[in-house]
């Protein structure tokens, strides 16, 4: 009896040991990425931006790829950090990336979706006030803000289609936000704050 006892004691440690160096990896790599997640929040609420793109880029590198949908959700909370640590051209080049690899596959959430869209409408409305304010021609920054009211139409059409009656207000206010945008004199343009996130 005492021999089954350490028989089965010995393959219990040889259980633990086997899950430790195999599964187990994978689960402390996660844990690590999550508390790496945890921090860019934290410095994202703490409105330390920098930092925030920073710990995004790492959680995105070790990340495993099976794991697309967390990775494109991450992306565009990188994204949304980088328009606020002044990378904003980046940050549009990245959110048309991420819009198109969204709309492309079967199963993204609509929700997704929309939020990606309306945060590029927002970039580039950024973007057209910033060219309009660095006094750039009309040629230069109205397909800017024209593609900028198309993604605001597209989600306020999507939203109601959905039945989300807070989105299709929110969008519709950005769309007349952008219409604004592009028929306000430049004399006015430069009166005004810059907008807020």
């Amino acid at each position: 009896m005492r021999v089954l006892y350490i028989v089965g004691w010995l393959f219990a440690g040889l259980g633990g040991a086997i899950y430790h160096y195999g599964p187990g990896q994978d689960n402390l790599e996660m844990d690590r990425v999550g508390a790496l997640l945890d921090e860019a929040h934290q410095n994202v609420r703490n409105e330390n931006w920098k930092q925030a793109v920073e710990l995004f880029d790492q959680v995105l590198a070790d990340l495993p790829d099976e794991n697309r949908g967390e990775a494109q959700q991450v992306q565009l909370e990188k994204c949304k950090a980088q328009m606020m640590a002044a990378e904003l051209p980046a940050a549009r080049k990245a959110l048309e990336v991420l819009l198109k690899d969204a709309r492309a596959e079967q199963n993204t959430d609509p929700a997704f979706v929309a939020d990606v869209e309306s945060t590029l409408a927002n970039s580039q409305y950024y973007m057209t006030w910033l060219m309009r304010l660095e006094g750039m021609s009309e040629a230069e920054w109205l397909p800017e803000i024209e593609a900028a009211r198309q993604h605001y139409t597209q989600v306020t059409i999507d939203a109601k289609d959905r039945g989300d009656s807070e989105l299709v207000a929110k969008a519709s206010e950005d769309l007349e936000s952008a219409i604004r945008l592009a028929r306000i004199d430049i004399g006015e343009l430069q009166g005004l704050p810059l907008p807020s996130q």
